[in-house]
């Protein structure tokens, strides 16, 4: 069975977003699955990590095409603008805002011209490329992951030239409900529109919708009722170190170290948290050493950050590795969410080190749930000052002692390592090509 993937960004293009991908490619060959990869030669990234490829078998075909994207930096920029949007303003309290600001007519034609986002400018190079491909590769089925959320268009494009081959839309986080107010490019009301109806027609059009976590798949079923029931799916991020047979070592140390690993962004406004921890007793706050790895998106964020003074470290963007060694010095792993539906991927590289999580997160998520289930940390609601200041003062008066006090269940969280996970994937991709055969 031969499947091409879909994917606007894949290394050497680093972050978050590529790993998913990466991971598909790299383990559903050994599920008896050949995989082509088409993706964008020029696409914009918080940084480069070659070092990724190496993880991949040299037989793997990756159909690189040009795309007409602003460079990354600039982009952001423009998303700043047109979203008119304060990073200090807590953008997604347990009901997500609905009011749109009414934008600056330039500012507003800017952002209606990149619709659904930026990244619409690889369209037309992707589709006659993804036409010749599963003709000359002789390709069974087609796995489209998003976001950038153009890339779904391409459902029904394909659908037309391509009436009986089975298409699978895998969606990394929940757009209309979550991502369109909390990240999005362009949120007016033109924006609303030209999203739902992209994606209530690939919907209609894929053969399976794939999410990552079950919160997303209820609320995109909810959407679609008349769609049938066994059309969704859901199967988890996960990780790519060796599962844990063990818990991490304690650290001795005389401070209680966070470290947060990934994107600084709406999603995961840290205000809440800086706040928190500037409430603290001096003596309690001086205890504490944060770390923030990752692409800061606004100086807004960043000057929160520096709020904290010589509490904290922004060190940038650096390669997976590098960044992942980091977590071998931390006594706390960080994480922040403000979403109630999507689960950031860098919570399942967090398990996958079996080092304790500190979470802010969304009351009702599916992070909450996780590590519940998994004992892998503690969390308490991110708009809750009073609990995040019980959680920071309760972690730091654990530090000395947290070999007694945390208790991971490593069997569950080996559950989430991406060769299983993608061992789910390649039976639902053969049982879609058995139905389409």
């Amino acid at each position: 069975m031969r499947v091409l993937l879909i994917t606007y960004s894949f290394p050497p293009a680093a972050g978050v977003g590529v790993l998913r991908a990466l991971s598909l490619a790299k383990y559903l060959p050994a599920n008896g699955i050949q995989v082509d990869v088409l993706t964008a030669r020029n696409a914009a990234a918080v940084g480069h990590d070659p070092k990724l490829l190496t993880q991949l078998d040299p037989d793997i075909y990756i159909h690189r095409t040009w795309a007409l994207d602003l460079p990354f930096a600039l982009r952001k920029a423009i998303k700043k603008a047109v979203n008119r949007r304060s990073a200090n303003t807590k953008a997604a309290a347990p009901s997500l805002p609905k009011k749109i600001a009414k934008p600056n007519p330039i500012k507003a034609l800017i952002g209606n011209l990149l619709l659904p986002d930026p990244q619409i400018g690889w369209l037309p190079f992707a589709f006659p490329a993804a036409r010749r491909i599963i003709r000359s590769r002789k390709i069974d089925l087609v796995l489209i992951t998003v976001p950038p959320f153009s890339s779904a268009t391409l459902v029904t494009r394909l659908r037309h030239s391509f009436p009986d081959l089975p298409i699978v839309l895998d969606f990394r986080d929940e757009w209309l409900t979550t991502t369109i107010d909390l990240v999005s490019f362009n949120n007016n009301a033109r924006a609303r529109a030209v999203a739902h109806k992209a994606e209530s027609e690939a919907i209609r059009d894929a053969s399976a919708i794939v999410c990552v976590t079950h919160a997303a798949v209820a609320e995109v079923k909810k959407r679609y009722p008349s769609e049938p029931s066994c059309k969704f799916h859901c199967i988890p991020n996960g990780y790519d170190t060796p599962p844990p047979t063990a818990k991490a070592p304690t650290i001795p140390q005389h401070s209680t170290v966070l470290t947060y690993i990934g994107t600084v962004y709406n999603s995961t406004d840290p205000t809440p948290v800086v706040e928190a921890i500037l409430a603290l007793p001096p003596d309690q706050r001086e205890r504490l050493k944060l770390r923030f790895i990752g692409y800061i998106e606004t100086p807004a964020f960043r000057e929160t950050l520096l709020r904290l003074g010589p509490q904290v470290e922004l060190l940038g963007f650096m390669p997976q590795a590098e960044a992942l060694r980091h977590i071998q010095t931390t006594t706390y792993l960080l994480l922040i969410t403000h979403d109630p539906i999507n689960v950031a991927a860098k919570l399942f590289d967090y398990l996958g080190s079996a080092r304790p999580i500190l979470a802010a997160v969304h009351p009702t998520g599916d992070v909450r749930r996780i590590l519940d289930d998994t004992g892998a940390g503690w969390s308490a609601p991110v708009n809750d000052p009073c609990a995040l200041g019980t959680l920071f003062t309760e972690a730091i008066a654990r530090t000395q002692n947290l070999a007694k006090a945390y208790h991971p269940d490593l069997a569950k969280i080996a559950a989430y390592h991406r060769a299983p996970l993608a061992g789910q994937y390649a039976t639902l991709l053969r049982s879609l090509r058995k139905l389409g055969a």
